[in-house]
């Protein structure tokens, strides 16, 4: 990895260093995806089979894992690893749970009540990667949230392996939520089943979950596409940022730039440090730990889009964070709070030296599920509200009608929207009737009909 100084780059070049790897992909990707999307509509689940033949290798008669080959996949499932599942998914739990939307009602003038009510939705679509690895932690930051949300259908599919079976832990992680629609089904090819629906695969209403850059760039296009379903976020290929002090252990930045590095050739890592002597011995330690990883040649292809950055101060390289809007920032700096108070934009924060950002992606309850590719500038990752709806109701009594409706009446008269208008006065002069008639001001029950 080469050592970038930031005070020598210009704009263009600074951009150019922060430009993800799969910038470049985006034609090739989009026609792909959309060759796929449109053979998934008109040809179902004949077309999931033959796509799932080509691409991953699996020849399937069902597309659907039953309940009893999940069972038996989960009894067979070594205790140490189950055990882990179930301990991760109560951490997972405590934290969703503890930050759920409730509903609220109060009173916005004497007689008129507003609400918002929380409403599970009907039908979610879960993704589930398992493409050079199985991710059953993703079955869990996906599951739980949802099960917390009270959805009444969850459907989650997961690539098959070469067998035509599903990883067994992703099946394990999966039952601890609940769920039992399970399709053996990847890429983008999933994500238009689930939009479109086939005979085995009922249509969502809204589809979650991580991807390379082919599903990310099915999310959108199903996502806008007429009647099409709603998505949690773009959450494509992995990335992490890591500031660093003079005082950061080297041997844990580089060990926290390949725990991302190994996800995928299209992960991006970058080091951003005001500390020339720690830069170099990161570069140092990142060649000799790649070296012993069972994933090295993946990794190595994802460091050839990575960088180590030095600025002149911390300040600049929180400039330099808010300006990428990472999907995990690793403050890796003696006073990580006092840093934290001026990070702007990240998907998700790990404060100090002991906090590899491996604790998020599994165990410690926060959810792994995040925005990618800039767009932690405008959201956050996944969490229970993500699986709900939100709606307001409102009710007013005459009273009520006569406190507001004359502010609805000037407002409606400046926007020329006569029917909006009369909708109140007539109302107003039905009440009016009323007290002339001499007959009790609260008829609301009349008004109701």
């Amino acid at each position: 990895m080469n050592i970038l100084t930031w005070a020598q780059l210009d704009e263009q070049a600074r951009a150019d260093t922060l430009r993800r790897a799969t910038a470049a992909a985006g034609a090739e990707v989009t026609a792909g995806v959309a060759a796929i999307l449109e053979q998934v509509r008109t040809g179902g689940d004949a077309a999931l089979r033959a796509l799932t033949s080509r691409l991953d290798g699996a020849d399937l008669t069902d597309l659907e894992v039953g309940v009893a080959a999940r069972d038996a996949a989960v009894a067979d499932l070594q205790p140490e690893l189950l055990a882990a599942i179930r301990e991760a998914a109560g951490r997972i739990q405590t934290f969703h749970e503890a930050g759920m939307q409730t509903g609220y009602s109060v009173e916005t003038a004497p007689g008129v009540v507003c609400e918002r009510v929380v409403r599970p939705i009907r039908r979610v679509g879960l993704y589930v990667p398992a493409g050079s690895a199985p991710l059953p932690s993703t079955a869990l930051m996906l599951g739980v949230p949802a099960q917390l949300a009270g959805c009444p259908e969850v459907v989650l599919c997961t690539p098959p392996r070469p067998d035509g079976t599903a990883d067994p832990a992703v099946l394990a992680a999966a039952a601890e939520c609940g769920i039992e629609r399970i399709l053996l089904l990847g890429g983008a090819q999933a994500i238009a089943a689930m939009a479109y629906g086939t005979e085995t695969v009922p249509a969502c209403d809204k589809l979650f979950g991580p991807g390379n850059a082919w599903v990310t760039e099915a999310k959108r296009q199903v996502s806008t596409a007429e009647g099409g379903p709603g998505i949690d976020m773009p959450a494509g290929p992995s990335e992490v940022m890591v500031i660093a002090d003079a005082r950061a252990d080297a041997e844990f930045v580089a060990a926290d730039l390949l725990s991302q590095a190994e996800h995928g050739p299209d992960s991006q890592v970058i080091l951003v440090t005001d500390s020339r002597e720690l830069a170099e011995p990161v570069a140092e330690q990142v060649e000799q730990q790649v070296a012993s990883l069972p994933r090295a040649d993946i990794a190595r292809k994802a460091l050839a889009g990575s960088r180590l950055i030095v600025t002149d101060s911390l300040a600049t390289a929180v400039e330099v964070a808010n300006d990428y809007a990472p999907e995990h920032l690793i403050l890796s700096v003696s006073q990580p709070r006092d840093l934290l108070a001026d990070i702007e934009r990240a998907g998700s924060v790990f404060l100090g030296g002991m906090t590899p950002e491996t604790l998020g992606d599994y165990c410690s309850g926060t959810n792994h599920v995040l925005p990618t590719a800039g767009a932690a500038r405008f959201t956050g990752g996944v969490n229970v509200s993500a699986f709900q709806i939100a709606m307001t109701v409102q009710q007013a009594t005459p009273a009520g009608l006569e406190a507001v409706g004359p502010c609805a009446v000037v407002l409606s008269e400046a926007e020329q929207l006569h029917a909006h208008q009369r909708a109140v006065t007539r109302r107003l002069d039905r009440i009016a009737n009323w007290r002339r008639e001499g007959l009790p001001s609260d008829r609301r029950t009349e008004v109701d009909r």
